[in-house]
């Protein structure tokens, strides 16, 4: 999977606009791409020489999100390629019912129509449960493909939803992927979550991308970096020099790209 093993659950964490979206749908663009041109690997995906299992689609799962909106942030933010490769590969799962279902929220709030096809609805019946809507949402679609859920920060303020079985479900979602031979990408703003919950979701997860801003004596101004927190069976293929801190730039044509490496 460009890397990352098949079945992996990764957790990208960071500081708001640092670049765990970018790199989320850059990923599941690049290897759409692939999958439209095989022979363009070395292009999209670099010249990595071995054995790739590549996905087939991408399945981008939102719980207070319309597909409308998340396709008009990305056309606002990239090439039109990006929309573009995206809306011929995605299915979206929206599952706002059941977040907002019990909270103060007008039902006609989370209940918008939509004139997409490619659509997962989550009916909201007064059984479900957002963790219960997700996995559902993941049974039915998450096999072979780029998973991007968006995101657990909003799983940890819904009202009703207790930190203990967002972790529980999180390990049983570790254990569920390896059957699936995707990826599965989760979107985690930080400082959402209380330390312990945030060190736990570390520990119940295959691999953690953290992205942040940093500064420099020399730089007059801020700039994104990409940190391997935890990935036990990338870094042990990872030659210690570059076990650092990576410099990423978001641009509107290539998406996010590293542009150089800083030891720290």
């Amino acid at each position: 999977m460009g890397g990352i093993p098949a079945g992996s659950v990764v957790l990208l964490i960071g500081d708001a606009g640092a670049g765990q979206s970018e790199f989320a749908l850059t990923s599941a663009v690049q290897l759409m791409l692939h999958a439209e041109d095989p022979a363009g690997h070395p292009f999209h995906l670099g010249a990595a020489h071995g054995t790739f299992e590549y996905p087939s689609a991408i399945l981008y799962v939102s719980f207070t999100r319309t597909r409308r909106q998340v396709l008009d942030e990305i056309r606002a933010a990239f090439d039109p390629l990006y929309p573009e490769v995206v809306q011929r590969h995605l299915t979206f799962a929206d599952l706002s019912a059941s977040y907002f279902r019990t909270t103060s929220v007008p039902s006609a709030w989370s209940e918008l129509p939509s004139p997409f096809s490619g659509i997962v609805r989550d009916p909201g019946r007064a059984e479900d449960h957002p963790l219960r809507s997700l996995a559902d949402a993941l049974d039915r679609n998450g096999a072979g493909r780029v998973v991007i859920v968006d995101s657990l920060g909003d799983l940890v303020v819904r009202p009703g939803l207790e930190p203990g079985d967002l972790l529980t479900f999180l390990k049983g979602l570790r254990r569920r992927a390896k059957e699936w031979g995707g990826i599965v990408y989760l979107l985690l703003p930080r400082g959402v979550a209380a330390p312990s919950v945030e060190q736990a979701m570390v520990d119940s997860v295959d691999g953690v991308l953290s992205f942040s801003w940093t500064t420099n004596a020399n730089r007059s101004r801020r700039q994104r970096s990409l940190l391997i927190d935890k990935f036990l069976p990338v870094l042990s293929h990872v030659a210690e020099e570059y076990q650092g801190r990576f410099v990423i730039r978001v641009h509107a044509l290539t998406g996010l790209v590293t542009t150089q490496h800083e030891r720290i």
